[in-house]
C-alpha cells in the first residue's frame, strides 16, 4: 500500500464525550454520525489504497462497521490521534509510503486538502499538514470563541520556508484588530489533517510527550519540540467553508455548510 487514510476516533473526549457518534443532519434531512461523515470525506480522496477507522471503543466500532467502514482496534492508552495512527499501522502490519491522519472531527475536509498533503510528502516532506488563510468572517469567529472561553480552531505560524514555527488554540499572530470583507487576514487556520512517513511516526512515538503538547492540547507540537520539521501546505477553500467539530456550538455551523453544499 502506498497511501492509507486512518481516521482516529475516541469516545472519551474531555471536551465533548461521545463526539464521534454525534448526529449531523445533511441537506436531505438525513442524520449521519460525525464519524460516518468523516469516513465519507475520506472516501472522496482519489488515489488512496485503504481507509480505516481506528478506535478503542466498541460503540464506535459497531457504528463504523454498520456503515461499511474497515475498523482497526487500537490501544486504550493512545494519547492522541497521531499515536493512534502509529498503533493502527502496527496492528495492521503495514508500512505504507504515506500515512494520512484524517481526524474524526473534520467532516468538511475537501479531498483536495488531502491530495495536496500527499503531493508534499512525495516531494520529500517528513510530515505535512494543511493551512487555510482565515477570511475576515472566520477570523472574527475565532476571536469571538476565545473571548467566550471556547476552544475554537487552531492557528499556525510559519517560517519563510513554510515550515511550522508554532501552533496554538489562541488566534496567532495577535493583531488586536478586526478585518473588513475583502481584506487579507495575516493568520492561518490549521486544518486537522496530517500526513507522515512511517519513520516520522516512529520518531514521534519514541520521543514521548512534551510540555508544549500537553499545555496546548495539540499533538503536532511534539514534532516541533523534537526538531522534526512540519511542512505547512497552504490550500484553497474554493468557496467551501471549513469548520471542525470542537464544541456543541459547532454542530449548527457544520450543518449549515452541509445544507449549503447540498451534502446528504
Amino acid at each position: 500500500m502506498q497511501t492509507v487514510i486512518i481516521i482516529p476516533a475516541r469516545y472519551a473526549s474531555s471536551r465533548y464525550p461521545g463526539k464521534p457518534l454525534v448526529g449531523l443532519t445533511g441537506a436531505t434531512g438525513e442524520c449521519r454520525s460525525l464519524i460516518e461523515r468523516s469516513w465519507r470525506a475520506a472516501q472522496e480522496v482519489p488515489g488512496v489504497d485503504a481507509v480505516f477507522v481506528a478506535t478503542d471503543d466498541d460503540r464506535i466500532r459497531k457504528a463504523a462497521e454498520g456503515f461499511g467502514a474497515d475498523v482497526v482496534m487500537t490501544a486504550e492508552d493512545c494519547a492522541n490521534g497521531t499515536e493512534r495512527c502509529a498503533d493502527a499501522i502496527a496492528q495492521l502490519g503495514i508500512a505504507p509510503e504515506v500515512v494520512v491522519n484524517l481526524q474524526g472531527d473534520a467532516p468538511l475536509t475537501p479531498a483536495w486538502f488531502v491530495e495536496a498533503l500527499v503531493d508534499a510528502m512525495r516531494a520529500g516532506a517528513e510530515m505535512a499538514t494543511p493551512i487555510l488563510r482565515l477570511t475576515p468572517e472566520t477570523h472574527a469567529r475565532f476571536v469571538e470563541d476565545r473571548r467566550n472561553g471556547l476552544v475554537g480552531g487552531t492557528t499556525a505560524v510559519m517560517d519563510a520556508r513554510g515550515h511550522a514555527l508554532y501552533f496554538s488554540k489562541e488566534v496567532l499572530p495577535y493583531t488586536g484588530r478586526s478585518y473588513r470583507t475583502g481584506e487579507t487576514v495575516p493568520a492561518f487556520h490549521h486544518v486537522g489533517v496530517y500526513a507522515y512517513t512511517p519513520d516520522a511516526l516512529a520518531r514521534y512515538i519514541a520521543a514521548g510527550p512534551c510540555a508544549l503538547e500537553e499545555l496546548e492540547g495539540l499533538e503536532q507540537l511534539r514534532f516541533l519540540y523534537h526538531g522534526i520539521p512540519v511542512t505547512c501546505v497552504e490550500v484553497e477553500a474554493r468557496g467551501r467553508e471549513f469548520w471542525e467539530l470542537n464544541n456543541p456550538a459547532d454542530v449548527p455551523r457544520i450543518e449549515a455548510v452541509l445544507a449549503q453544499e447540498g451534502m446528504a
